[in-house]
C-alpha cells in the first residue's frame, strides 16, 4: 500500500497548486469491485484555482480500465479520459440549491483525499452497460461458438429447476 496524498483543497485552489501521480487500478478498492479486471493504472493532474473569488479544483485523468461487456461477458478495455472542474463549497453554499449544471461542486476539505476523489471521478465515468462497439462482441458476430454455448449453460440450469 501507499501514502495516500491529503490537501487542504482551499489552500490548494488560493495558491495554484499542482499535483501529478499515477495510481494503480487494483488499488482503488471501490472501483476494482465494478472491473474485470485489475489490471491497468489511472494518471491524475490535479491543479487548484480560484475565478472571481471561487475556489476550483481542476481533474485532468487518463487511463485504462478493463469492464466487462454485457453482451458477451468477456474483457472491454475502456479508455478513461476525463477533464472535471470541481467548485469547492462551504457552509451555506453547501446547502443551497445551484439550479447550473455547468459546474460540479465538492464539500472544501482540510484533509481531502486526492485518491479517493479520483477513484470516484472514474466510477461515475463508467458506463452502466458497458458493451463492445457493433461487430467487435463475440454475442453480436454471428457464428460465435463462446455465445452458444453460455447460452446453452443458461438453458441446461433452467431444466434443471
Amino acid at each position: 500500500m501507499f501514502a495516500r496524498p491529503l490537501i487542504d483543497s482551499l489552500e490548494f485552489a488560493r495558491k495554484g497548486r499542482t499535483l501529478n501521480g499515477e495510481i494503480a487500478v487494483s488499488d482503488l478498492a471501490r472501483m476494482v469491485e465494478l472491473l474485470a479486471s485489475s489490471e491497468g493504472s489511472i494518471r491524475y493532474t490535479v491543479s487548484g484555482m480560484q475565478v472571481d473569488g471561487k475556489s476550483f479544483l481542476l481533474l485532468d485523468l487518463s487511463g485504462i480500465c478493463h469492464l466487462r461487456c454485457q453482451r458477451c461477458l468477456d474483457d472491454l478495455t475502456y479508455p478513461v479520459g476525463i477533464a472535471s472542474r470541481l467548485q469547492l463549497l462551504e457552509g451555506e453554499d453547501l446547502l443551497q440549491d445551484d439550479e447550473s449544471d455547468e459546474i460540479d461542486g465538492i464539500e472544501a476539505s482540510r484533509e481531502l483525499d486526492v485518491i479517493g476523489l479520483v477513484e470516484e471521478e472514474v466510477i461515475l465515468s463508467l458506463p452502466f452497460a458497458p458493451r463492445h462497439d457493433e461487430g467487435v462482441c463475440e454475442l453480436a458476430t454471428k457464428g460465435s461458438g463462446k455465445a452458444d454455448d453460455r447460452f446453452g449453460m443458461l438453458a441446461q440450469l433452467k431444466n434443471k429447476f
